[in-house]
């Protein structure tokens, strides 16, 4: 009995090891970050199907954990390995004591803290610490009120990886859309809509799908810019001037992707499965269809990095900060995600740093 029951310790052992390992940062220390990590890390798909280590702060989360009833034992570690991964355990690298700052409003505290949380993830998947990471909501006012002035996770995480060529897709269960242009305002799109910048994104998502996907033969349909694809020129010539010479380009390098369709009626039939991924050219005609779609369970992906991460659909809504009343539905979507990703890229015997 003593053999059997030491087998039987070594396969629990085993299994935990084989289950993905994972940085979740903490976001915004005064959003709803916090409080969607603590409950997603709560619940049984995210507690048996991976290895967490949390970047954040310990009093911020340990004095949230009365108001959710949560009772992790928070353990803090220098490195991911060095975690215990039972349950009821929170693996903690702690890096900041900002404490339980007032909930609701952006910070420059909170934005050093965040900015901090970012940049050590980005530093340990680098170095092989982990497999992928996932993040919780971040302010940009808050990241400049802290002197970094980044527009968000996707250009941060790029300029610590060292890569140019990079893209945000947002991905739910039935729909998966990368944009070309990302947190700027509408005015500036037609301009910064370019042949190299939209080439980018084609190529960049097709890689996605093979390698972290899975799909042998991705195909790609493009959003025209203007209403009816510009109706020959006559509402705009994007569609012919860049679109169009682009397509070709990436149909030269083997790439399926098709277009421009006019945006009213593309998403309806990429619901249908005609493509793998949409590629819209600026933020609010991709994700106004995948977050009516998929809005409690979307997932961004930053796609070009050597590393995996994902992160919520969402932003720290600061209204209901601090009250218990944060879906988690996202944060466990983008921590399944990424273990999948994980998971898949194991297979492939592709490298993730």
């Amino acid at each position: 009995m003593a053999e059997g029951g030491e087998e039987k310790g070594r396969s629990a052992e085993q299994d935990i090891e084989d289950r993905p390992l994972l940085l979740i940062t903490m976001g915004d220390p005064t959003g709803v970050g916090p409080e969607v990590v603590l409950k997603a890390l709560a619940s049984q798909q995210v507690g048996e199907r991976t290895r967490p280590v949390v970047l954040g702060d310990r009093k911020v989360l340990e004095a949230l954990q009365p108001l959710l009833g949560t009772t992790f034992r928070v353990k803090e570690v220098a490195v991911p390995r060095e975690g215990d991964f039972t349950r009821g355990v929170l693996n903690l690298i702690p890096l900041s004591d900002v404490g339980p700052l007032p909930f609701g409003r952006p910070r420059r505290e909170g934005g050093e803290a965040a900015y901090r949380y970012i940049v050590r993830a980005a530093e340990l998947l680098l170095q092989g610490e982990a497999e992928a990471m996932v993040t919780a909501p971040i302010s940009k006012e808050a990241l400049r009120m802290a002197g970094h002035p980044w527009n968000g996770h996707t250009e941060l995480l790029a300029e610590l990886a060292g890569v140019k060529d990079y893209a945000m897709m947002l991905a739910g269960p039935r729909l998966r859309v990368s944009l070309v242009t990302t947190h700027i305002p509408l005015s500036e799109v037609p301009r910064r809509i370019t042949p190299e910048g939209l080439l980018c994104t084609i190529t960049v998502t097709h890689r996605a799908l093979r390698e972290l996907f899975g799909i042998e033969e991705p195909k790609l349909a493009v959003a025209a810019l203007n209403p009816h694809a510009g109706e020959g020129g006559l509402l705009g010539a994007e569609e012919e001037e860049i679109i169009l010479p682009v397509l070709k380009r990436a149909s030269e390098r083997g790439i399926r992707a098709e277009g421009p369709f006019p945006a009213d009626t593309l998403f309806y039939h990429a619901l249908q499965g005609r493509w793998d991924a949409v590629v819209a050219l600026y933020h609010d005609q991709g994700l106004i269809p995948l977050k009516m779609l998929h809005f409690r369970e979307g997932v961004n992906i930053t796609l070009g990095l050597p590393f995996i991460r994902t992160s919520v659909d969402h932003g720290t809504a600061y209204d209901i900060a601090g009250k218990g009343l944060a879906d988690p539905t996202s944060m466990i979507s983008a921590i399944e995600m990424a273990a999948d990703l994980a998971r898949r890229r194991r297979c492939s015997g592709t490298s993730s740093s």
